[in-house]
């Protein structure tokens, strides 16, 4: 029923924009195509630039147990790449030599390979796709040298090398279909430094309350599309006043709002939108609708 819904809403959502591209003449191609969610990447040329591209992701994506405080999700991993999600904010405690998958203290009855193995899955059969995955450690205060050493053990002693792109530099679409795009958020880790400045623009006023948090995201798409260069990062999420679930139903939509504007029809590279609980009000949706034309 949820897929129906979300299938029923873009629709209405391209529909809307064909009218509105009618009606006005402002729309871009760009902003009028309808994108199929769980491959939309497929539309797209191999010598695309990540950084070029608007990428629905979501913010502490295994979170979906602890109390309203704590969850910050309602689907799981596999669901949320259906959906259209490329990008994944996974939090890994290092625990008995494994990472399990927290949000502060409460463990997400969730393990990095149970996270691995639902990219496989989804990439094995949507080869046109990348998942870009934020590794951070969370919940623990192991070195930096012992969270590497248990990565290079679920690369090489558990068989998951194949799964990663590890370069330093950000791939070209091209480079990175069929594999989950590293972006380490811990001293040592291959791949591309989450955070460093000179590839990425971050947003993450996570303690901001949503009145405060919606201006903060609005000017970031406003930099992303009229200063490209960079891989912008604009956390939608916000864990200030309010509990995460209610914080979404009032910031989603009014993101929603903002992209579907016919103003901002011609936005694009828009970069990475993490968000909280993004299938409830056709945010994806509106996200899409903001690739590079070709």
């Amino acid at each position: 029923m949820r897929r129906r819904h979300f299938l029923q809403s873009l629709t209405a959502l391209s529909t809307t924009a064909v009218l509105t591209t009618a009606t006005s003449g402002t729309a871009s191609a760009a902003a009028t195509r309808a994108p199929v969610p769980d491959a939309w990447m497929s539309q797209l040329p191999d010598g695309a630039l990540l950084r070029e591209l608007t990428i629905p992701g979501t913010h502490n994506s295994g979170a979906r147990h602890g109390g309203p405080w704590t969850e910050c999700q309602n689907t799981g991993i596999g669901e949320q790449l259906s959906a259209g999600i490329r990008f994944l904010d996974v939090r890994c405690r290092l625990f008995e030599g494994s990472f399990t998958i927290h949000h502060g203290p409460s463990y997400q009855h969730l393990n990095f390979d149970d996270v691995l193995g639902s990219c496989r899955d989804f990439l094995s059969v949507r080869p046109s796709e990348t998942v870009l995955m934020r590794v951070k450690q969370e919940y623990s205060e192991e070195s930096a040298e012992s969270f590497r050493a248990v990565f290079d053990d679920y690369l090489d002693g558990r068989g998951w090398r194949s799964l990663f792109q590890l370069d330093t530099s950000l791939p070209t679409l091209g480079g990175a279909r069929g594999k989950v795009v590293l972006l380490g958020d811990s001293d040592g880790l291959p791949g591309v430094r989450y955070g460093d400045g000179a590839l990425f623009d971050i947003q993450d006023d996570y303690m901001a309350e949503p009145e405060a948090k919606y201006p903060l995201v609005a000017d970031h798409f406003r930099k992303a599309a009229a200063q490209p260069g960079k891989l912008y990062v604009n956390f939608v999420s916000t864990a200030a006043l309010l509990p995460p679930r209610s914080n979404a139903d009032r910031l989603n939509p009014r993101v929603r709002d903002l992209l579907t504007s016919p103003d901002n029809a011609s936005w694009t590279g828009l970069g990475i939108v993490p968000m909280d609980y993004p299938g409830e009000h056709a945010v994806v949706e509106a996200l899409l609708a903001h690739q590079p034309a070709g």
